[in-house]
């Protein structure tokens, strides 16, 4: 079943075009590895499946629900801009730098979308919050407030934090590339666990050894389109363009 999909998308910054027409689709279990050097546009392409930009053309699919974007649809319509609201909810971000609350404890940082956005139960959210830090191996630190945490704890709350929201698909945004490397792992084996359990999963990513093993596909991005797609195995075994090529061994 296909739970996200974007399909054609475009989007210029100024008279900078940073996407040239690139698409994706995720189906249930997918987990995508999204590749490119900086400026490639894959971050700003992740940012636009999950709507926060908008694309100045194309469409995205969020569980069975399509939105079609450009000329400013956005900016005019009440109804559209709450559709983008209700498909945002079925997704869920992690971002390079964590953009936890730094005023509110790891626990409040995990129930304040499920009780405030999502109007649950107070108690099931707390519940399910401690399961959530539990899983993710920092059961200990929900009283904490982000400071107090390392970077790769933060990392971990972040990604409970999103799915205390029970999305139907997980995008990461270079997860590990703000952290120092003897704290990548820990996020990593989170990811590999979460990939295992079946979750969909999107993830711009500089981590090969992810993008190879964990991954059921791969996507190179190069100045806005898509240059290289397919099976990591396939992609890694016998790189499609010498530009790929060079970016793999320059990430080993």
């Amino acid at each position: 079943m296909n739970i996200v999909s974007a399909r054609n998308i475009h989007k210029r910054f100024g008279q900078q075009e940073v996407l040239k027409g690139v698409s994706v689709a995720a189906n249930r279990g997918d987990v995508i590895s999204i590749l490119g050097s900086s400026g490639s546009g894959k971050s700003t392409f992740l940012r636009c499946i999950n709507l926060l930009e908008t694309p100045d053309a194309g469409e995205i699919t969020v569980a069975g629900e399509r939105i079609v974007l450009g000329a400013g649809r956005a900016a005019r319509s009440t109804r559209l801009r709450r559709q983008i609201d209700r498909m945002r909810g079925e997704l869920a971000m992690v971002f390079q730098s964590f953009n936890l609350w730094s005023h509110l404890t790891i626990l409040e940082n995990l129930i304040e979308g499920p009780v405030h956005v999502q109007k649950r139960a107070r108690a099931e959210c707390i519940a399910e919050a401690e399961a959530l830090l539990e899983k993710v191996g920092i059961a200990d630190k929900r009283d904490h407030y982000p400071a107090h945490l390392s970077g790769g704890q933060q990392q971990r709350a972040a990604i409970a934090r999103a799915l205390a929201m029970r999305p139907q698909a997980l995008l990461f945004d270079e997860p590990t590339s703000a952290l120092d490397p003897e704290l990548v792992g820990d996020v990593l084996r989170v990811m590999r666990a979460l990939a295992e359990e079946g979750r969909t999963m999107l993830v711009v990513t500089h981590e090969m050894s992810f993008a190879r093993s964990v991954s059921n596909r791969v996507m190179f991005l190069h100045r806005g389109q898509v240059e290289a797609e397919g099976p990591p195995d396939e992609l890694f075994r016998d790189p499609p363009t010498e530009r790929f090529r060079q970016f793999i061994s320059g990430h080993r």
